[in-house]
């Protein structure tokens, strides 16, 4: 401590303090310039690698490098929709692509809607076949693309008691559909996709080739009760003309159930950045366009029930959506003014630890100006030569420090005057004692030597 104190009464201090203070002041500037200015960086589960999901999250991913957005998406790849949406659940990624009907983690909320697929019912007009429960003792093609599409479809006909034996489900591959319907081998058929995606296209027109063009569109009409009793379905209204427009396919809107594929961020991510990540997905949606058609069937979840939705949004999603994205301040304007009290605060204590210090010098300066008065009398009061060389040596001393002292700037005039003064003093005091004991010693001398019998 005492050392501590020695170091604090030179001026070196001024310099270390000030010294830790910039560097102090550089460091918080190097830490809040790389956290407001460096990219916040996300990493996304995709799967499977190939999926139409992927190369749209790759396509975004690219974008925001190219435009050195404030945000940086790393993709990591899995095999399957299920996998990526488990990433999530366990916190191994910040983001997913999430089909919630094959797994939905029950830490993820929703940013936006990548695409939907929607229950296709298609009959030739011929069969009569017109609602639902007209397949009863019927032969539906079942053509699937994802593996969890048979149990939503199986769920979807239970609904309408329409499960085997009651309905012969006839599984078929894509390019199998129009031979079926023209050998008789089903009455109707049923897929899962986007109604205006190619995979639904192709479809369409090999059951209109084999149907000489008259179709009719079954719809799904308790669709929305199915998504009450489901929330990983959804109910989907499918314009007219989706499916084909020569002819018209539908002639008129109709209802049918859907599944979706949704960009989900896990609970307790920052607002902020989640809203500028959704932001930017739809701002760039015509650039990620070049590279990833499927950007178009994007789209935010349903305003009426952004925030009280079955499968929940995530809250900086919904305030990209109603426009109450936090600006700067509304972020860290709280901080902001903290660090202005605390700057205050700070500058107060060292402008305090300044003054205590400048008066613990000037202590120094009175302590060192009391000890030359008190060596005066101590001069003039000393018996031997000795003393007064111990006297001498510590004015000596004492000359040092008010030297030190000077060189410092420790000391103002007035002070500098009064010590030179009082060294001056003192060493006259001893040099006037000295004359007088070495006098004295002399003529002790010579009478020694004049009465040697008396010495």
């Amino acid at each position: 401590m005492r050392n501590l104190l020695r170091f604090f009464r030179t001026r070196h201090w001024h310099i270390g303090l000030g010294a830790a203070l910039l560097t102090l002041t550089l460091a918080l500037t190097a830490i809040a310039y790389w956290y407001f200015a460096s990219p916040t960086r996300f990493t996304v589960a995709v799967g499977p690698r190939d999926s139409v999901e992927a190369r749209l999250i790759d396509a975004f991913a690219e974008a925001l490098a190219h435009t050195r957005r404030d945000i940086r998406l790393a993709v990591v790849p899995f095999e399957d929709v299920r996998q990526s949406a488990e990433a999530l659940r366990q916190h191994k990624v910040d983001l997913a692509v999430v089909r919630p009907d094959v797994f939905l983690p029950d830490n993820g909320l929703t940013l936006s809607i990548l695409r939907e697929e929607a229950v296709v019912v298609l009959a030739p007009k011929a069969s009569k076949i017109e609602e639902m429960a007209h397949l009863e003792k019927k032969r539906l093609g079942v053509v699937t693309h994802h593996e969890a599409d048979a149990p939503v479809l199986t769920t979807i006909l239970a609904h309408y008691d329409l499960a085997p034996p009651i309905i012969t489900l006839v599984p078929l591959g894509a390019d199998e559909v129009e031979a079926a319907f023209t050998g008789k081998r089903i009455d109707a058929l049923v897929f899962m996709a986007a109604p205006v995606g190619k995979e639904a296209a192709g479809l369409v027109r090999s059951v209109l080739k084999a149907t000489n063009r008259a179709v009719t569109v079954v719809p799904v009409k308790e669709g929305e009760a199915l998504a009450l009793k489901w929330p990983a379905l959804t109910m989907m209204t499918v314009p007219e003309g989706s499916l084909s427009g020569r002819p018209e396919l539908p002639e008129e809107e109709f209802k049918t159930v859907s599944v979706s594929y949704r960009l989900m961020a896990r609970v307790g991510l920052d607002r902020g950045p989640v809203s500028k990540v959704t932001q930017y997905l739809f701002q760039m949606r015509s650039r990620i366009a070049r590279t990833a058609l499927a950007i178009n069937l994007m789209k935010a979840p349903e305003n009426e029930t952004m925030t009280s939705a079955v499968l929940p949004n995530h809250p900086g999603a919904v305030d990209y959506f109603n426009r109450e994205q936090e600006s700067f301040m509304d972020r860290y304007g709280d901080w902001l003014w903290l660090l202005l009290f605390a700057g205050g605060g700070i500058s107060s204590a060292l402008a305090w630890m300044a003054e205590v210090f400048a008066r613990k010098r000037r202590e120094l300066v009175d302590e060192v100006l009391d000890r030359l008065t008190a060596l005066i009398s101590e001069a003039r009061q000393a018996k031997t030569l000795a003393e007064l060389d111990a006297v001498t040596t510590e004015i000596d001393h004492l000359v040092t420090h008010a030297i030190r002292y000077a060189r410092q700037q420790a000391t103002n005039t007035r002070a500098m005057s009064a010590l030179i003064l009082a060294i001056d003093a003192a060493r006259e005091a001893v040099a006037d004692h000295r004359r007088g004991l070495e006098g004295r010693r002399s003529s002790a001398g010579r009478l020694v030597q004049l009465f040697p019998e008396r010495g």
